[in-house]
């Protein structure tokens, strides 16, 4: 049995926490999949790549209205594909050859495999093909190895990965489909979905809810339900019933209010949410308690229900951004080398962005959250097409929605739908996080103009604060 100062299982941004400091440590890597975890995989990079080859697939569809004309005359998946995988992936195996090779890592030992708990700080560890399994202890262990995408058991005996994708295999399809179906509402099905349709793919949208991005507020979802329904075949308010190979594709079959339908496709996306690999561990094995939907509970400091045990990330986090998992590791990292001093994570302000078409972005909380909390507030809308560059695009339809307190002018929520939201929003996070209220936040300083950010500047002057 050979035991550790730390286990570390996971190489999302719990690879980040080593550094020089952990030079006199014995440490332990285990990592079951591909090195970076799912944001540099099969996460936030890639789909942002293809999100920025998209956009710019969409351009020609737009530009008429101003006046030029261009047409979009060929995509070529294969090039697009192996030239976003071709960055990505000899990253994620040069980071497993740094941990296992380099001199920096002489005290890194690099398990290629799953672990899970024996007991206490207590880890069986087997090889991907290995069916005999090591143990090892530990002083400290650090949980980070992320979740999966959920597959609905409706989807039957089709092949994963073939029939069937989640967001880990879509994007390296070998050739584009004629035609998609994406089961579900959120931002991964408003991603690829615009990604897809931007390629000349038939898409087609399946949600339960009546409206795509629900958990958005309320003014940004119907906005944004309304806008796709002009460029994707949405079928809102049904259910998945099953889905079947037939001579030419896969039939979906649907219960809608109206009686049941079918669709055929030749592929099919599911995109109904992720779940935390928490199963994989067998915590109660180590008095390691998660929540109802698996999520490993942790406390401000990131520390789990057993002593010596953090957890961060996807695996612990309902946010599930990376961004979160890269604050919680600097936090872990702190309180590994700083037992006696630990500090805690700041989750007060979490923003999101959907990097769709629109883009969506959204800090604090929702006008429907607001309400229900019985929290006091005003609001203020500000349309792109109010403000000169806005005017310049020629954008009729994206707007920015603020919420305040009305006494203090603190904001409580800020919701951007269009162009450049996700950094448009980065001012108010940053008013939110440091407490800088509306007034002084549009009248202390200089607003380029006509640049984008003067969206900001009026949204925050409308507010009628009192």
């Amino acid at each position: 049995m050979t035991h550790f100062d730390l286990v570390i299982i996971g190489t999302g941004s719990g690879n980040s926490i080593l550094d020089e400091r952990f030079a006199g440590w014995r440490v332990a890597i285990v990592e079951r999949g591909v090195f970076g975890g799912t944001c540099l995989n099969v996460g936030c990079i890639p789909t942002k790549m293809f999100v920025h080859t998209a956009d710019l697939a969409a351009t020609p569809a737009a530009s008429a209205k101003l006046g030029v004309d261009s047409e979009l005359r060929e995509v070529r998946w294969t090039d697009i594909r192996d030239r976003i995988f071709g960055r990505i992936d000899p990253i994620a195996a040069g980071g497993g050859e740094y941990r296992r090779t380099h001199e920096d890592n002489a005290n890194v030992t690099v398990y290629d495999g799953t672990a899970r708990f024996t007991g206490p700080r207590t880890l069986a560890v087997s090889g991907v093909t290995e069916e005999v399994a090591e143990e090892i202890t530990a002083d400290r262990i650090v949980l980070a190895n992320g979740g999966r995408p959920i597959v609905p058991p409706e989807l039957g005996d089709l092949e994963l990965g073939t029939d069937i994708h989640t967001s880990d295999t879509i994007m390296r399809l070998d050739e584009l489909p004629r035609r998609m179906v994406i089961v579900g509402t959120g931002f991964v099905a408003a991603e690829f979905a615009h990604v897809f349709s931007a390629f000349g793919v038939d898409v087609t949208i399946i949600g339960r809810s009546g409206v795509l991005l629900r958990h958005e507020d309320a003014d940004v979802s119907r906005r944004f339900t309304e806008l796709a329904g002009q460029r994707w075949d949405l079928r809102m308010n049904r259910t998945l019933l099953s889905a079947s190979r037939v001579a030419g594709g896969i039939r979906v079959e649907l219960a809608a209010v109206d009686g049941p339908e079918s669709i055929e496709t030749d592929v099919v996306l599911v995109a109904i949410g992720r779940t935390p690999n928490s199963d994989t561990l067998d915590l109660p094995n180590a008095g390691i308690e998660v929540t109802s939907d698996g999520h490993v509970v942790v406390d401000a400091t990131q520390r789990t229900t057993a002593d010596g045990v953090w957890a961060l990330g996807d695996i612990s986090s309902p946010y599930e951004l990376k961004h979160v998992a890269n604050h919680e590791s600097r936090i872990v990292q702190h309180n590994l080398l700083n037992p006696d001093a630990p500090i805690e994570a700041d989750h007060r302000f979490v923003p999101h962005a959907v990097f769709s078409s629109p883009q969506v972005a959204s800090v604090g909380l929702t006008e429907q959250e607001a309400e229900s909390r019985g929290v006091r507030y005003v609001t203020s809308t500000q349309d792109y097409a109010g403000i000169a560059y806005g005017w310049a695009m020629e954008d009729t339809t994206g707007f920015a929605k603020l919420l305040a307190d009305p006494s203090s002018g603190q904001l409580l929520g800020a919701h951007i739908i269009g162009p450049q939201a996700s950094t448009l929003i980065q001012p108010l996070i940053q008013a939110m996080s440091f407490g800088l209220d509306a007034r002084t936040m549009a009248r202390g300083q200089y607003w380029i103009h006509p640049a984008m950010p003067e969206l900001i500047e009026n949204a925050l002057l409308n507010l009628p604060l009192v």
